[in-house]
Order: structure tokens, then sequence, then C-alpha cells
């Protein structure tokens, strides 16, 4: 079985002077939940090379058992440097692709009509599609074979409003994930605040912050057995 993920190559918030990126323990937890089953796991961004970690998912309140583990991990940290470049990836060459999330997918990746058109193409071959936490701005302009909103009408989630609150950058970043899935016409849920959700809805698989990250993996590895 092979995965495809997708980070983002944005690392600045907004105008804040701050930088951000993926989140650590999205791409980590389930990096090792599915190579340590066996399947294999290929890493890409918009501009190819070192992705950036975002540094609030670096701080030692954010550690967790994967995380550590990645920190020790110089095969997986150069995976992480190396990066291919999304433009010379093809859906036909995997069997699922997923998004890990952190702040920056809302800038390059929402906009980004490569990773788009790919999630087309994955859609259209009814090939497992996962997203978490940010991630699923990655959905934002992508459509369905009717030419709708790909989440239109779908179960979905993501982060929530009151979580981007909790960590003051509503009015920081381009948008906020609840709003634009339910603006494209996603049937919205969420738990509590940091809390695991995971929805799924035939191949679109979706997780609403960090904590859920392990179960979108869990979920998306279920789909492709």
């Amino acid at each position: 079985m092979k995965v495809l993920f997708v980070l983002t190559s944005h690392d600045e918030l907004g105008d804040t002077g701050n930088k951000t990126g993926f989140w650590i323990e999205e791409f980590a937890a389930p990096y090792y939940d599915l190579i340590d089953k066996g399947v294999e796991v290929s890493v890409a961004t918009p501009k190819g090379g070192k992705a950036p970690i975002d540094p609030s998912s670096d701080t030692e309140d954010a550690q967790t058992e994967d995380t550590k583990r990645f920190k020790k991990d110089e095969a997986a940290q150069k995976v992480i440097n190396n990066t291919h470049k999304l433009s010379d990836m093809k859906a036909e060459d995997f069997d699922a692709v997923f998004y890990p999330g952190g702040h920056g997918p809302l800038w390059d990746l929402a906009n980004d009509k490569t990773s788009q058109k790919l999630i087309e193409t994955f859609n259209s071959q009814d090939k497992p599609i996962a997203f978490v936490c940010h991630a699923p701005a990655a959905l934002k302009e992508v459509k369905a074979a009717n030419g709708e909103p790909l989440v239109k009408g779908k179960k979905v989630t993501g982060f929530t409003n009151s979580e981007e609150e909790a960590v003051q950058l509503t009015e920081v970043v381009p948008f906020l994930v609840e709003d634009m899935l339910k603006k494209n016409g996603g049937i919205y849920s969420k738990a509590d605040d940091w809390n695991v959700h995971v929805v799924k809805d035939g191949n679109l698989i979706t997780g609403q912050n960090p904590a859920s990250s392990s179960k979108v993996a869990e979920e998306l590895y279920e789909a492709l057995k």
C-alpha cells in the first residue's frame, strides 16, 4: 500500500512576523501508524525540498510519543527535509492521499491548483482522501465531478472556530476552516475543543484537531484494507 502525504510549504503566519508550517504531531502520528503497518509513505509539498515545521508544535507541551520518536528518527527527518515536488506526483501511483495540518495550508494549499487537481483525481478514482485539523483548507476550491464543491452534502469536520479563538489567531488567518466547510455546503460537526473527532463520508475522511490525527490514520488504513 502506498500513501502520499501532502505538507505545506508556507512558513509565514500572516503579517505577524511569526513562523508557521505543518504541525509535527499531525504528520508524525499518522506517519508512524501507517509505516508500522507496512504502508509505504511518500511526502510532497508545493515547492518540494524542506517542509517548514510550525514552531508552536515543537514546544515542550505539544510533545507526544510520536513527536519524540520523530525527533530521534533521522530517516523521517530526511524525508521532511527532502520532500517531493507536488507537481511531480501522480494519483495513479498511490492508493490514498493524506493532508496533515498546521496553519500553513490556509495560505498555500487552499489555493494551490496542483493540489486541487490531485485531490479531484484521487476522488474520481474513488481512493481515500484524508485531512486533519487545518488541512481541510485544501478542500476550499476542490470540486466534485458535477462541478459543485467536493464537500457539499458530505459529513465533514476540521479545526473549529472556537479552537482558532483559543489559540488567538482568528484575526490572523485568511479564513476559518469551520466557516469555509459550512459555506461550501459541508455537513459540519465537531466535538468539544481539543477532543478526538473524526468523520468518514464515503472516501472522504476528516479530523478536527491534532488529537484526531491518529484516528484519521486508523480510518485511512481501514479504508485501504
